[in-house]
């Protein structure tokens, strides 16, 4: 099925077809014909599966139908996203996507000067991408006009109403106009979200593209068994390899990665980093290094788990294997995309096999389990580098006492905040 089937405006089609895009993804099939006919929607797909086409395309659409009204006087349209650089890269999809429609995109997130933003807002803009948090404090000081708002779009669903983002979710919707088209996507959504979001939805679609729990089928997935000690030892002997020409390696936490990356430097690796504590112009700069292949390895958080798309990826490594199963298949993800082939290297310390068997439940399939010839996995523990600084705190402690928390709070939102509003305003939308 080509997307002229669809009742795409001709400026859209030749932005797609200017992009080499010959007909749509499943879930691109699925939902924009349910988002074209004005249905709220849930949609779960694998990851990179072509699933911010899926609600750009039609977004576009209505904002090209809506233009001839005349310039906006308010956003039409507002795209929420967990993290920065999602956020841009939506609205560099937007800007392709729409080059040939008088669009108007503003990206709202911190990390960055507020005024230039502030600024494009006072232009007039047709859609904004934003973050929650800078999001809420310009509409607490009134720099937002969303009165004319017709449609909401939350981008990695799953996370944006987990734990901490509930209460910031919570607070923009209620600043929206109660008649409005609202998606969500996501490549996993379990069925306690699924119930929170059907809160800010009515009567919605549901679109699903494979199990919720599935990796990408074109992701090849294998575990090493290896001391913690030992990993960087590993990892550097696996980089020696020609098959890791561009390598994603996550770990837990920001001084996991100043850790690991310095570790590299030193052994002649071309690498970067990317994580919370770096400045935004750091961070976009490290993954444009990434993406032009000016280094081999990007050490992140889990910042950039979720949407972001970057070409070429052949291998993605959980350095620390992650505590939530979600997290994995989200990480995964960020290879093998658009039906290219890649793989997933996973190293499991002792202490972790419990968490690589709740994973296994949860994807229902056990992984392959690998070991380099020749690597001595009984090496003591190594000395630590010239001027390395011992950690204080054991990362795993650290970890078990921002799960916790993270849980407080989301038994305590969803204990004392009734339903967004009754049936009847509801249907008010």
């Amino acid at each position: 099925m080509p997307f002229s089937n669809f009742g795409l405006e001709a400026e859209i089609l030749r932005a797609i077809q200017k992009a080499g895009y010959l007909r749509p993804t499943p879930v691109q099939a699925a939902a924009i014909p349910k988002i074209m006919q004005g249905n709220d929607l849930i949609a779960i797909a694998q990851t990179g599966t072509g699933k911010t086409a899926a609600f750009v395309l039609p977004m576009l659409n209505r904002l090209a139908q809506s233009n001839r009204q005349g310039p906006p006087r308010g956003a039409k349209t507002l795209i929420l996203a967990p993290t920065r650089e999602l956020a841009v890269q939506i609205m560099e999809n937007i800007r392709d996507y729409g080059q040939y429609m008088p669009i108007r995109v503003a990206a709202i997130y911190g990390g960055v000067d507020e005024e230039a933003q502030i600024k494009s807002l006072r232009k007039g803009v047709h859609c904004i991408v934003a973050t929650p948090g800078r999001l809420i404090d310009l509409l607490g000081r009134q720099k937002l006009d969303f009165s004319q708002l017709e449609m909401l779009v939350l981008d990695e669903a799953d996370r944006m109403l987990h734990m901490g983002f509930l209460p910031d979710i919570e607070k923009i919707v209620g600043a929206l106009p109660k008649r409005r088209q609202t998606l969500m996507f996501s490549a996993t959504l379990s069925k306690e979200v699924e119930s929170l979001a059907r809160r800010f939805l009515y009567q919605p679609k549901m679109v699903q593209i494979g199990k919720r729990s599935d990796p990408a089928d074109t992701v090849e997935q294998c575990v090493y068994e290896v001391p913690a000690h030992s990993k960087n030892a590993l990892l550097l002997e696996l980089l020696h390899s020609p098959k890791l020409k561009r390598v994603l390696v996550f770990v837990r936490m920001k001084d996991g990665a100043d850790h690991l990356t310095n570790f590299l430097k030193l052994a002649r690796v071309k690498v970067a980093k990317l994580h919370s504590s770096r400045s935004q112009e750091q961070r976009l700069q490290a993954l444009q290094d990434f993406k032009d292949g000016k280094v081999q390895v990007l050490v992140a958080t889990d910042i950039v788990a979720r949407g972001i798309d970057i070409d070429g990826v052949t291998h993605v490594v959980n350095y620390d294997f992650p505590v939530n199963p979600e997290d994995y298949v989200h990480r995964i993800g960020r290879t093998g995309r658009a039906e290219a082939v890649g793989e997933a290297i996973s190293f499991v310390p002792k202490q972790d096999l419990n968490l690589l068997q709740i994973l296994e439940l949860f994807i229902a399939r056990r992984l392959d389990r690998k070991r380099l010839r020749g690597f001595d996995y009984h090496a003591p523990v190594p000395p630590p580098m010239p001027g390395e600084k011992t950690p204080t705190r054991d990362w795993r402690k650290r970890t078990r006492e921002m799960e916790a928390k993270k849980s407080a709070a989301n038994s305590a939102n969803s204990s004392a905040r009734a339903p967004e509003r009754s049936a009847d305003k509801r249907r008010e939308k």
